[in-house]
């Protein structure tokens, strides 16, 4: 929604300590506007941040794995034969690839146990 199209103005007061935990709210939610947070706290109720690390960690773990499947696909076609030494470096990053996509699955369960 644009800021134009905001036309009431909400006021409230707040303790000390309940302003701390306010800001450490919208510090671990990664918002740096007070105002945004404290409305989409009011509207949702909760705000999910989403730690995109393992998901780029599993992006980059997807790119190694394609990359070296194309390597072999390769090799396999101009020589007629593949070594098992490469099937099983495949096999072990897609075990990775597997673990990973299960700690991301856990923790987006996690988010919607709240």
């Amino acid at each position: 929604m644009n800021k134009e199209n905001r036309t009431i103005q909400l006021h409230f007061f707040v303790t000390e300590q309940e302003y701390e935990k306010i800001k450490e709210g919208k510090a671990s939610a990664h918002i740096r506007v007070l105002s945004t947070f404290l409305r989409r706290m009011a509207i949702y109720g909760y705000i999910i941040h989403v730690d995109m690390n393992e998901i780029q960690k599993l992006t980059s773990l997807l790119g190694i794995c394609s990359n070296n499947l194309n390597q072999y696909a390769r090799k396999a076609n101009e020589t007629d034969c593949i070594y098992q030494a490469d099937i099983e470096d495949l096999r072990e990053r897609l075990t990775e690839i597997r673990e990973e996509v299960g700690i991301i699955l856990e923790g987006f369960s996690k988010i919607l146990e709240m």
